[in-house]
């Protein structure tokens, strides 16, 4: 396993850490996790920040490991593989986890889950018939704006909520809008693909 894979399966690990971190019952089983009044109007879970931290700790490794991979040649079948599911083990999960919490709209994480299902699918049939998938630029928009908005909302939106800028469900709502843009555009740039009746 070449260090790009290494450095995304610490990215799984690190994840399913901060899964645990946001569902374990710590009040049920006597362990007390301090909350902080925020200017005397915001009650903020420590255990959300300490979340936020180890995300932007782990989307970092998104970008390292394929960085590292492009420039020394490290590009294998399973680290694209791996990546990917890393990917999706991270912000699906938490997406999932924010919405049962009643941080975001259950239709956020249903409209990004959706869609990745939509654009996986278009992929893995062009990929069936030896072709590749480039990533467009609206999804990499979308990444970006989805990333941060997972951030923000970990963190309380602050210090934006003290402003009463609700910034971080601004990113999130903006994430939806060009993950379906996006879905749309990676279809109509392979719709003929889709339909390609096979020889």
């Amino acid at each position: 396993m070449n260090l790009p894979n290494k450095i995304t399966m610490s990215r799984i690990f690190l994840s399913i850490f901060i899964i645990i971190l946001l569902i374990f019952p710590f009040d049920a089983t006597g362990i007390i996790i301090p909350k902080v009044f925020i200017n005397e109007m915001l009650v903020v879970d420590v255990k959300y920040i300490i979340a936020g931290i180890l995300f932007i700790i782990a989307s970092i490794t998104d970008f390292l490991d394929g960085h590292i991979a492009r420039k020394y040649g490290l590009i294998t079948d399973f680290g694209k593989m791996i990546d990917a599911i890393a990917d999706k083990i991270l912000v699906n999960s938490v997406l999932i986890i924010l919405a049962a919490s009643g941080f975001i709209s259950p239709i956020i994480p249903v409209i990004i889950i959706v869609r990745d299902s939509v654009v996986n699918s278009i992929k893995m049939i062009a990929g069936s018939k030896g072709q590749v998938v480039a990533a467009i630029k609206m999804g990499k928009l979308k990444t970006a704006s989805l990333m941060v908005g997972i951030v923000l909302t970990l963190f309380y939106n602050l210090p934006f909520e003290l402003y009463n800028l609700k910034i971080s469900d601004a990113l999130l709502i903006i994430a939806c809008v060009l993950s379906i843009i996006s879905a749309v555009q990676y279809y109509s740039m392979n719709k003929e693909l889709i339909f390609e009746e096979e020889l």
